[in-house]
């Protein structure tokens, strides 16, 4: 759409990497450029730039106040993890429309270049999520005499990144539990079940490889099962909102009565998701591989193993102190399974990410390697957060994807 003589405003960014995507991390360099396109000569008042980057979450709850009284009670909190303007051209006040001290331009496009830095604190990744998100954008405005001012906000992605490859994140994760059914007074055998995982950090893309171990004494058929949770947890006013999404899962064989099961490094692979969130004092997503015991009539037996997903992918080193620890806490020797020496390295970019996995609605460095990075299955994710819209976070997976358009249209 054609404003006066003002053809087009767009924003682009100087990227760190090959890919072409505006990836960036706490005390990068933003830069990029604002191009203006006129039809013909035009005089101005000033060319702004503006960058934010904050989590914000908000939700609502109904409250009774006694009879035939209810209201709503809104919960909103933000976070602000930077904020600063630039004038690129012109004044930093527009309240005069007079003659004096507007810039003019001829026609044809034109280019005007921005820089900031990104501040020196931990600061939490891009995300979206059913009640809140964290955002970082660039805004362009372009002041005009006598007229509105054309408006375009851009967004660039954020990394807060974690290396899986420190000792807190490479030690196995284990547990056991055990169950007896009751009905009256009758009782049957017990249902067991151990489990145990080689680390407990994860980048998308890898499969998780599970040894567990079932064992169904009672008198019912059980159905062993596993599947990956992410929690997101917000906060706001001294209250807490969770929500829980389902991310992956898998189902082992029926087992009747006196029989055992043996999961001898079964394999669910993580899709593009979100890397943990662990740093923000309002939004925390967490994730949990639970691995469980279907039991029909009863309540289910369970193990919630914690996974922290990270975006830094395990190296050689990393895996070698994965198989050290493993020997060193378990004897390599666990319930009669033997964990392989070393575990899998994540997948390539074409291992990791299918085109069943772009369609599904699950989802949804400064002086680190953007393209290794970039050219693993992290990828998917930024992928997913750029051009679909954010995915759905809701105890419902099947409900869909909610809309919501981020980049867009000079914003009049």
């Amino acid at each position: 759409m054609v404003l006066g003589k003002v053809k087009s405003l767009t924003i682009s960014f100087d990227c760190l990497n090959a890919t072409s995507i505006p990836v960036y991390s706490s005390g990068d360099t933003v830069s990029g450029r604002v191009s203006l396109e006129v039809s013909g000569e035009i005089k101005l008042k000033s060319l702004k730039i503006h960058a934010r980057g904050y989590a914000k979450v908000r939700w609502t709850e109904s409250r009774n106040a006694g009879s035939n009284t209810a209201y709503t009670q809104n919960y909103t909190e933000e976070v602000e993890y930077f904020n600063c303007k630039d004038v690129l051209f012109g004044h930093e006040r527009d309240y005069d429309n007079s003659e004096e001290g507007l810039h003019t331009i001829h026609s044809g496009r034109h280019e005007y270049a921005f820089s900031f830095e990104l501040p020196q604190i931990p600061l939490a990744t891009s995300f979206e999520g059913r009640h809140g998100s964290v955002r970082y954008w660039v805004k362009a405005e372009l002041h005009r005499p006598w007229l509105l001012p054309v408006k375009l906000k851009k967004e660039f992605t954020v990394f807060e990144h974690i290396d899986i490859n420190t000792p807190s994140l490479l030690s196995p994760q284990a547990g056991t539990k055990e169950k007896t059914l009751c009905c009256w007074f009758c009782t049957s055998g017990p249902i067991s079940l151990s489990a145990k995982i080689e680390r407990k950090g994860y980048t998308p893309g890898e499969s998780i490889h599970i040894f567990a171990e079932i064992e169904n004494c009672s008198s019912r058929m059980v159905v062993p099962k596993a599947t990956i949770y992410q929690t997101q947890a917000f906060y706001a006013k001294g209250k807490m909102k969770e929500v829980k999404q389902l991310v992956a899962s898998l189902r082992g064989e029926s087992l009747s009565s006196g029989k055992t099961e043996t999961w001898n490094g079964k394999q669910l692979k993580i899709p593009p998701v979100s890397p943990s969130i662990l740093d923000c004092s309002i939004i925390r997503v967490e994730y949990t591989l639970m691995v469980y015991v279907d039991i029909p009539g009863a309540m289910d037996l369970f193990l919630n193993l914690p996974l922290v997903i990270g975006t830094i992918p395990l190296h050689a080193f990393g895996s070698r102190t994965s198989s050290l620890s493993s020997q060193g806490s378990m004897n390599m020797n666990w319930f009669g399974l033997t964990l392989p020496e070393r575990p899998e390295a994540p997948p390539s970019y074409a291992e990791g990410v299918t085109e069943e996995n772009r369609q599904s609605s699950l989802v949804p460095i400064a002086a680190f390697d953007f393209e290794r990075v970039l050219q693993g299955p992290l990828f998917a994710y930024i992928q997913e957060f750029r051009f679909l819209p954010p995915p759905l976070y809701s105890e419902d997976p099947e409900e869909g994807h909610k809309n919501n358009q981020r980049d867009g249209a000079p914003l009049l």
